[in-house]
């Protein structure tokens, strides 16, 4: 399997699990009940801080996910796979796990950072593949 395509394996796994956290916190604060009936019989009880950050972040890393997965699957199918493409996709990964700590810290500028050379990373493995 190609580095791209292993990333990518990864990318998912993270994203897979990054719903998580903030169930358990919406469990502690409402109730098992309450989290699996998601506010079915009344308004849910407000998440902590770092859990409401910890929604986000997993919303935010499923947005970038399908850009990602599109990417690096175009790559593949299109042989346009290099040492750029594969330096990239393990840059997008080490930068989703930045991203992931430091929106969990709260931490908004250095969050911003990870999140922009994630972003680059895209542009990287785009660039590839249109020249």
């Amino acid at each position: 399997m190609t580095t791209e395509l292993t990333m990518l394996t990864w990318t998912v796994g993270l994203t897979g699990l990054l719903w998580l956290p903030y169930i358990i916190a919406q469990s502690k604060v409402s109730g098992t009940v309450g989290a699996l009936g998601y506010g079915y019989k009344g308004p849910l009880e407000p998440l902590p801080a770092w859990a409401e950050r910890a929604k986000a972040h997993h919303h935010n890393a499923v947005e970038n996910l399908v850009l990602f997965a599109a990417l690096v699957i175009t790559a593949h199918l299109a042989e346009a796979t290099n040492g750029a493409t594969a330096a990239a996709a393990i840059t997008f990964f080490w930068a989703r796990i930045a991203h992931l700590v430091l929106h969990y810290a709260g931490i908004p500028f250095l969050r911003s950072f990870a999140f922009v050379v994630g972003w680059l990373s895209l542009v990287c493995i785009f660039y590839q593949i249109v020249t």
